[in-house]
């Protein structure tokens, strides 16, 4: 850009996304929040190194901590506020449909996964939790149902879906077209009146 920025409407013109696309910048989506064998646990072991090394408190890395701890818990109480204000009704008892329990797409790693943080969460207050994951059928948990990706389970027979997992199997539009309410955690579905986003 020249110093007299008559080429910013120009640049304005393609969007940020296009600009930090081009610098290589990863466009960061909520969720509900952060799973695998390493991701949970490696901000800790940075925020204790800089204590013990250095004297000194990581207080961004330590915050970031607990907001990634506490995004199940904030998913569950979404939820919980939208089945009460749509439908006068509580978790207990609601169907619910999960997409996703796998930590990140296209895999089948559940290990530390938000998704299975907030199944838990849900069926202990109640609700009647289906799980779908193209990429695993128990999940490493045999107390919670899960369905097979095409076994004639209709979103339509659900009080509310919870899209956890952002797997390319899933029919967003499908998703959209049928489903009474969704929570799209992932932050890839577009807005509607029945459609919420993190």
């Amino acid at each position: 850009m020249g110093g007299d920025g008559d080429q910013a409407p120009e640049v304005l013109a393609f969007g940020s996304r296009l600009v930090l696309d081009a610098f290589g910048f990863t466009k960061f989506l909520p969720g509900p929040g952060v799973g695998g064998h390493c991701l949970p646990i490696d901000p800790v072991y940075l925020s204790h190194h800089v204590k013990t090394q250095h004297g000194q408190t990581f207080r961004l890395v330590e915050l970031a901590q607990d907001i990634n701890e506490s995004q199940p818990d904030y998913v569950v109480r979404r939820l919980q506020d939208a089945l009460s204000r749509r439908f006068r009704r509580s978790v207990h008892g609601a169907r619910i449909l999960a997409l996703g329990a796998a930590y990140k797409p296209g895999t089948s790693d559940a290990r530390q996964s938000p998704a299975i943080q907030v199944i838990d969460r849900l069926r202990a207050m109640g609700a009647d939790v289906t799980v779908v994951d193209p990429y695993l059928t128990e999940g490493g948990r045999r107390d919670i149902p899960f369905a097979a990706a095409g076994s004639g389970t209709s979103v339509a027979d659900f009080d509310a879906v919870l899209l956890l997992t952002q797997h390319g199997e899933f029919d967003l539009t499908q998703l959209a077209a049928e489903a009474a309410y969704v929570l799209d955690t992932r932050g890839v579905m577009t807005r509607a009146q029945h459609i919420e986003r993190l």
